[in-house]
């Protein structure tokens, strides 16, 4: 069995920093806590703990401290967090099985990194991560914002998923360090420039965060995941200024990357749609639907758009073609994700009333 030592580095995580520790206390073998400033009770319950409690002076760089935090680390492999994730019971399970089993060949392992559920428990948005690795290999964080961790060598995909509870979040910060970055008259790196695009679309500020994705996607050197996020992103802006023209290059643009995704496809049918092209629509949310999603893929993945989502819209195109027979075979596949939700329920409530009563009708004529 390999020994792993859990690295994170936090500031005012009163609120969620326990929750994370008892997720994870019995599978690691050592905790390093590195704290990057707290005025709230963060050191006292993590002093509960561990007494591997480190003070690092915050420098806008959460590379450098994240470095800081693996430099701590005595064990063979190093498992890292932010103090607003935890491991479910089951994942935490699988965590420690892991352990038990690792071939201490692997130098990395992978795993799903769940950032958002709806209120049926369905995945939203989740992404793959370099998560436990191998402390010999000195592997290296870079990056002042969204920082990254480089690594190389045999690397593992397990089937963990780690999940983000966030309790709070600080808009501002992200953008602000990029903004003194820039008046200091540092150049943005090409994954700086996605990053700071998002952060200025987070912020409504759609003009610039235009120039910034157009920047980077220009450049031809971005990583191609990231170059279809920026399309999809680019098209929200462009969606938010009230330029569809402009919002459909932007989907069309992702095409260059890679064969149609999900999200792109629902995005063409919802043009589609809005045109009153109900046949064209239904082709393109039929398309999401049978888009395979590669499980090992790095990238972002929402996995409405193939699944609840494209049926949803698949029942509004039938029935405006009057096709209510498949309007309503769609509106139940939906149902199946997304139970409780109203529109749904207000679907099935409308097509079986049409259907009833056009089989009643029918019925009526067989027997005259």
């Amino acid at each position: 069995m390999v020994s792993i030592s859990l690295c994170m580095i936090v500031k005012d995580e009163e609120a969620t920093i326990e929750r994370c520790l008892n997720s994870v206390k019995d599978v690691v073998d050592e905790i390093n806590i590195v704290d990057t400033g707290s005025t709230d009770r963060t050191k006292e319950i993590v002093s509960k703990y561990t007494e591997r409690v480190y003070d690092f002076k915050w420098e806008n760089h959460f590379a450098k401290a994240r470095n800081f935090s693996f430099e701590r680390a005595t064990k063979e492999y190093i498992l890292w967090l932010d103090a607003d994730d935890v491991f479910l019971e089951e994942e935490r399970r699988k965590l420690a099985e892991l352990k038990e089993n690792l071939d201490p060949s692997i130098d990395s392992v992978t795993m799903k990194y769940i950032l958002g559920m709806d209120e049926n428990g369905n995945i939203t948005s989740v992404i793959r991560r370099n998560r436990l690795v191998k402390r010999s290999n000195g592997f290296k964080w870079h990056g002042m914002v969204h920082e990254y961790l480089e690594v190389g060598g045999n690397i593992l995909n397990s089937d963990i998923s780690l999940t983000h509870l966030s309790e709070k979040h600080d808009h501002d910060r992200n953008l602000l360090i990029y903004e003194q970055q820039l008046k200091e008259g540092n150049p943005l790196t090409i994954r700086d420039l996605f990053y700071y695009a998002n952060e200025l679309k987070d912020h409504q500020q759609y003009e610039k965060a235009i120039d910034y994705y157009e920047k980077f996607l220009s450049s031809g050197k971005g990583w191609v995941e990231d170059n279809i996020v920026a399309c999809g992103r680019l098209a929200d802006c462009y969606h938010h200024m009230g330029n569809h023209e402009k919002e459909l290059d932007a989907v069309l643009h992702s095409f260059k990357y890679d064969i149609p995704r999900p999200e792109f496809c629902c995005r063409l049918g919802y043009h589609f749609l809005n045109k009153e092209e109900y046949h064209t629509a239904i082709h393109w949310y039929k398309q999401a639907i049978q888009c395979e999603v590669d499980d090992e893929n790095w990238g972002f993945k929402s996995p409405s758009f193939n699944t609840w989502l494209p049926n949803l819209q698949l029942c509004v195109c039938y029935d405006r073609i009057g096709d209510y027979d498949m309007a309503y075979h769609h509106n139940e596949i939906a149902s199946q994700y997304r139970p409780n939700d109203p529109s749904i329920l207000h679907n099935k409530t409308y097509l079986e009333s049409i259907l009833f009563t056009s089989n009643v009708n029918a019925g009526s004529a067989d027997g005259c």
